[in-house]
């Protein structure tokens, strides 16, 4: 059986709502609420979900761009939640994120030389300029595309050469598990495809744990190992994809399922 490489216990992510006269806090709305699952090292859980139930929060709080408020995230039993950002910062190594919009995730000032080099300049401060530049070339062509791309900018390439240059920055550091914010939502279906492909390649080629999150049902069937079927805040109902797809137990779950075309 595979490593447990992540248990998230509870996780809350809550936002004061507040009211009256003197703007005092009276109520707490929940993001996410008592979540709890289990990833196990080289495989990929889905997170599913229609927009606004939570999927992205929940991600996004995993890695510190959103405050959690409760539970823990243990990766090899340490908690990313109770760590200070200084602390955090070597595990920025080991878990990265692929996030949902090509055209606004790369800075359109930078070069893609700058866009994926930085993480190396940052993390590996006594690597030479070359060596970035012959390991960004490496990562070019890890993800399909070429050496010559280097000193273009963003807006030269279409929107999968986009999202390929924004995988190619989160294998940059060479990590072990990738959140996958929707990382084809934004891409025509014959794109969409493509980068699927590419990710699965990936991580048989090098190991890589995910978390999948999409509101795609047919993608996460595709992709995942493990489901996890999340509504206003709540994983709802989880279970292999034969489980979730073919007996679903939820109202909510079975709506979902309904609600994608069939020819």
């Amino acid at each position: 059986m595979s490593k447990l490489l992540l248990e998230v216990k509870d996780l809350e992510v809550s936002y004061p709502v507040y009211g009256g006269v003197l703007r005092r806090e009276i109520e707490r709305f929940y993001a996410v609420k008592k979540v709890n699952f289990k990833i196990f090292q080289g495989s990929t859980v889905g997170l599913v979900g229609e927009s606004g139930s939570g999927k992205s929060t929940l991600g996004r709080s995993l890695i510190q761009l959103t405050q959690a408020t409760g539970g823990e995230a243990l990766y090899d039993g340490i908690d990313l939640l109770a760590l200070s950002p200084a602390e955090f910062f070597e595990y920025r190594k080991k878990i990265q994120m692929i996030f949902q919009d090509p055209f606004n995730s790369l800075n359109p000032r930078l070069t893609v030389f700058s866009i994926i080099g930085e993480a190396l300049e940052i993390h590996f401060p006594n690597m030479t300029v070359s060596d970035r530049q012959e390991r960004v070339v490496q990562l070019l062509k890890q993800v399909g595309l070429q050496g010559e791309h280097l000193n273009r900018y963003p807006h030269e390439f279409s929107g999968g050469q986009r999202q390929r240059i924004g995988i190619a920055r989160a294998l940059a550091v060479e990590p072990e598990f990738i959140i996958c914010d929707e990382p084809v939502s934004a891409l025509d279906v014959s794109v969409q495809a493509q980068i699927v492909n590419l990710l699965q390649d990936l991580q048989d080629s090098l190991g890589l744990t995910y978390l999948f999150i999409a509101h795609d049902l047919a993608v996460v069937e595709h992709m995942s190992d493990y489901v996890l079927v999340m509504n206003q805040g709540e994983v709802v109902e989880q279970g292999t994809p034969e489980q979730i797809y073919l007996d679903p137990k939820q109202d909510y779950t079975k709506k979902l399922l309904a609600a994608v075309p069939k020819l």
